[in-house]
Formats: structure tokens, C-alpha cells, sequence
């Protein structure tokens, strides 16, 4: 009589079950491996707030686009890929590319954004790919270790085509393509992204 052997969890009930004991973490599958990031920082969540206000203060709305945090898109690069970027801006009627209940077609993303935290090395590596492969058109990432803001434009394979560095004291003109003229000026950024320091 043949044996059964037991089904073993796949990494997204890993990453389910790992979410479910860690609230506030992040779990992401990027080319098969599951990646955790620990709770952010204030400092972080300042980053955000300073980025989601430049895209305000240039004029984007509901019809131009949305601008959205930790929404979850659908990477081609295996069955079960994901990613969880920091912020993003995605077409207004995004939830009809909803995937599953929880994630979307990469299709309805115009940017993505990371802040470094802990392990900038996801942010800085192991995400160009993905987000290259996912024809995801513009990923910018604040580098807060290395002080600079960093916007990737033109997916080809699996990398960026453009790659530009800022560092404070110089303005990154976002392309049109996100829905509006956005400036974000990299001194303000970073300096949004740094621990306050109590006197």
C-alpha cells in the first residue's frame, strides 16, 4: 500500500500564519524566498508623510491617481511573489486588478516607493529585479543609511534602464507618469527620515 507524504505549507501560509504572531511586520515573497522587515520606525512613517504631501501638493487626486501605503502587488517572478511597497501610486481603479483579496496586477502601479529601514539591502537589491520584471515603471527608494534618494525609471528585463541618485541640496523631478509634476526635495526627505533625538 503506497504512503501519502504530508503536504508541506507553502510560503504563503508561512507568511500568513508568521503575519498573524508579528503584527506590524512585513512579509513579502520575492523570487521564492520569504523576506521580513521589522515594524518601522517614526522616522519612517515621517518619510511617508513627507512624500504622500509632495504628491498632494502637486495636485494629484482621486481621478489622476492614488496614492496608497502598503498595498500588496503580484510579482511575475513565481507563483507566489509579492511585494509590500511603503507607498505607491496606483491608477484610480485599482481595485479592479485586484488579484486576489489582498493583491494587485502590477499593471495598476505607476510608482512604488521603500524606505530603508533595517536591511536596506532588500530595498536596494533584491527588489530592482522584481519590481523591473513586474514592468513597474518608476521605483524610487529613499536610501536613509547612505543619505540619498534613488528613482529607477525604464523596466527592461530585470533591471532599470535610468538610475538616479539624489543627494540633499538636489530635487528629484518624478516623470509625469505618476499623475502629476511631483518634486521631492532630498533634503527634506531624508532629514523627515531621520530619528529626533529628544534635547
Amino acid at each position: 500500500m503506497a504512503t501519502t507524504r504530508p503536504t508541506r505549507p507553502t510560503l504563503t501560509t508561512w507568511a500568513e500564519h508568521l503575519a498573524e504572531r508579528n503584527p506590524g511586520h512585513r512579509f513579502e515573497i520575492i523570487g521564492g524566498v520569504l523576506m521580513v522587515t521589522p515594524l518601522p520606525d517614526s522616522a519612517h512613517a515621517a518619510v511617508l508623510t513627507a512624500v504622500t504631501a509632495a504628491y498632494l501638493r502637486a495636485g494629484i487626486d482621486d481621478s489622476d491617481g492614488v496614492v496608497l501605503q502598503r498595498v500588496a502587488v503580484r510579482l511575475p517572478t513565481g507563483p507566489e511573489d509579492y511585494a509590500v511597497p511603503d507607498l505607491s501610486i496606483v491608477d484610480a481603479d485599482v481595485d479592479a486588478h485586484a488579484v486576489t483579496d489582498d493583491r494587485y496586477a502590477p499593471a495598476c502601479f505607476r510608482m512604488v516607493l521603500e524606505v530603508t529601514s533595517d536591511n536596506p539591502g532588500l530595498d536596494l537589491r533584491h527588489k530592482v529585479p522584481a519590481y523591473a520584471v513586474a514592468s513597474i515603471p518608476v521605483y524610487v527608494i529613499v536610501d536613509r543609511e547612505n543619505e540619498r534618494i534613488h528613482v529607477l525609471t525604464g523596466p527592461s528585463g530585470d533591471g532599470y534602464s535610468i538610475h538616479r541618485r539624489y543627494s540633499p541640496g538636489e530635487a528629484a523631478v518624478l516623470p509625469g507618469s505618476v499623475g502629476a509634476e511631483v518634486t521631492l526635495e532630498a533634503a527634506e526627505t531624508l532629514a523627515a527620515g531621520r530619528p529626533k533625538k529628544s534635547d
